[in-house]
C-alpha cells in the first residue's frame, strides 16, 4: 500500500507501518459503523504478536503508543483489541481539525506552485487508490492532502498538533470508508473544490469547502449520517 506523503524538505514522518496497521485493524472491527460495535481482537495481521512470542521492538512501541492514545487494549501474550470510535471522539476529532484547517486553508492562500503541484498529485493517487477499493490507502492519502495544507503555512508548533491526530484520523477514515463507501466519491470531490478555491486565490472559499468537508464527521457523530 502506499503511505507516503509527497516528499518536501520540511515533511514529517509518514506514518509507520504499524499506524498502518492499526488503520487496517480499525477498519476491520468498524465496518458497520464508525460510532459503534463490538472491537475485535487481533491476534493475526496487525495488531497482535506472533504466536507463542513477542512483537519486535518496534511494532511493540507503536503498539504502547496506540494504547496511550486510547486507540487499542493490550492483552498479554494475547494480543491487541481495537477499541471502536465514539461519538465524543469524532466531535473532538472534528473540532481540532476545523480550528487547525480552517486558519491554514487561509494562510495557504496565494497558494505556492509546488504546494498545488503536490496537491494535485496526492489527489491523482487519491483517485486511483478509491478506484482500485484500496480503502485504507486512500485514507492514508486524504490525510496527506490535508496536512500537506497544514504545513504550508510553516508553523512548526500547528504542524506537531495536526500531526497528533494522524493515528486517530486514519483510523476514522477507513472506518467510514467501509461503512460509507459512497463517500469516497464526495471526498474526492471536495478536495478538487479545495484544490480550486486555492488555485483561485479566494481563501474564504477554501475555508467554506474545509469547513463543509470536514464537518461532516459531526453529522456522522450525531447519527445523522445513515
Amino acid at each position: 500500500m502506499t503511505s507516503r506523503c509527497a516528499p518536501r524538505p520540511t515533511a514529517s514522518p509518514a506514518p509507520s507501518a504499524a499506524s498502518r496497521r492499526g488503520a487496517d485493524a480499525a477498519a476491520r472491527s468498524d465496518r458497520g459503523s464508525a460510532g459503534s460495535g463490538e472491537p475485535t481482537a487481533e491476534t493475526g495481521r496487525g495488531a497482535g504478536p506472533p504466536p507463542g512470542g513477542s512483537p519486535p521492538p518496534p511494532v511493540r512501541e507503536a503498539l504502547l503508543r496506540l494504547e496511550a492514545e486510547g486507540l487499542i487494549r493490550l492483552y498479554p501474550k494475547k494480543g491487541a483489541l481495537v477499541l471502536p470510535v465514539s461519538a465524543q471522539e469524532i466531535a473532538d476529532v472534528v473540532e481540532t481539525r476545523l480550528l487547525v484547517e480552517e486558519h491554514a486553508v487561509r494562510k495557504a492562500v496565494p497558494a505556492p506552485p509546488g504546494l498545488i503541484e503536490r496537491l494535485e498529485a496526492l489527489l491523482a493517487r487519491q483517485r486511483e487508490q478509491a478506484a482500485a477499493g484500496d480503502f485504507a490507502a486512500a485514507s492514508v492519502t486524504d490525510r496527506c492532502f490535508h496536512a500537506e495544507i497544514v504545513r504550508s503555512g510553516g508553523n512548526e508548533i500547528l504542524s506537531r498538533l495536526y500531526d497528533q491526530l494522524r493515528d486517530r484520523q486514519l483510523r476514522m477514515g477507513v472506518a467510514v470508508m467501509h461503512s460509507h463507501p459512497d463517500r469516497i466519491a464526495k471526498t474526492l470531490s471536495e478536495h478538487q473544490e479545495i484544490l480550486e478555491a486555492l488555485r483561485a486565490g479566494d481563501p474564504e472559499a477554501a475555508a467554506e469547502v474545509v469547513h463543509r468537508h470536514v464537518g461532516w464527521f459531526s453529522h456522522l457523530a450525531r447519527g445523522e449520517v445513515r
